[in-house]
């Protein structure tokens, strides 16, 4: 995945239990507030250009409560494909302030359409295609990781 992205702060409430995914990147708990209520994912954390490059290229499933974000500094205005990405994603573009600006709801498998964000995102938020919508997700909600 091609990705332009800024970086999302961590909240500051308590502490971070952080791991290793099976791919060797670091995994953090994430939250999206919504009007539907709170809902938790662990996510794996795309840092560097390399992670990010790669992002869920070559997966063939993504656990429902599963996902990855890629954090941008600064924010940016960002584009994403699926290229070599085999299963549909739900691509969730966040401000710097948490909130979303955009969902790109069950993106096309290999498609290399440019799926973009309605303005500069901090970071953005890949989970399974179509959990947005199950779980009543949508712009204004708030993300915390």
């Amino acid at each position: 995945m091609v990705a332009s992205l800024a970086a999302c702060q961590p909240s500051a409430s308590n502490a971070v239990e952080v791991s290793q995914s099976p791919a060797g990147l670091e995994q953090v708990p994430l939250t999206v507030t919504s009007s539907t209520g709170k809902h938790r994912f662990t996510v794996e954390v795309a840092k560097t250009s390399e992670e990010q490059a790669m992002g869920l290229m070559y997966r063939n499933k993504l656990a429902p409560d599963r996902g990855m974000i890629f954090p941008f500094d600064p924010p940016r205005d960002a584009s994403f494909w699926m290229r070599n990405t085999l299963i549909p994603l739900d691509m969730i573009f966040v401000r710097a302030d948490g909130s979303i600006a955009n969902i790109a709801a069950n993106t096309v498998p290999y498609s290399e359409e440019p799926v973009p964000s309605d303005g500069p995102v901090a970071a953005v938020l890949e989970i399974a295609g179509g959990r947005s919508a199950e779980l009543g997700i949508k712009p204004g909600d708030k993300v915390e990781w």
